[in-house]
């Protein structure tokens, strides 16, 4: 992902066709070391395309699959374990009880409230 990220930058910064070279200085340049292997994995597969269509062609790949409707089946509910879930949440619900403390009054503000 940090080839791909440091691709799109020098894309951006107006290189059409960031060399290693170039991935490599914008890594390094934020403290980032990188494996050679993957770094040409990644240049071989975006080489002689164009940042737009590579986009575009993602995004239409990420428009088809499934995120999920909702349409799993609906596990059975044992009565007794939503008893107890009920009296766990009932016992959350409860406020917790403040302790008070005994603040020093302060003759800071001689006396006169903000609101007085």
């Amino acid at each position: 992902m940090r080839y791909v990220a440091a691709y799109m930058l020098a894309v951006l910064g107006g290189n059409e066709h960031p060399k290693a070279s170039d991935i490599q200085s914008i890594l390094d340049s934020v403290g980032v070391g990188i494996e050679k292997e993957n770094l040409d994995f990644v240049l071989k597969s975006l080489e002689g395309k164009k940042l737009n269509d590579i986009i575009a062609e993602g995004t239409k790949k990420l428009s088809s699959l499934s995120m999920g409707s909702g349409s799993g089946a609906v596990a059975a509910i044992d009565p007794k374990a939503k008893k107890a879930d009920e009296s766990t949440q009932k016992e959350a619900a409860k406020p917790a009880k403040e302790e008070k403390k005994d603040e020093p009054e302060s003759d800071d503000d001689m006396g006169f409230g903000l609101f007085d």
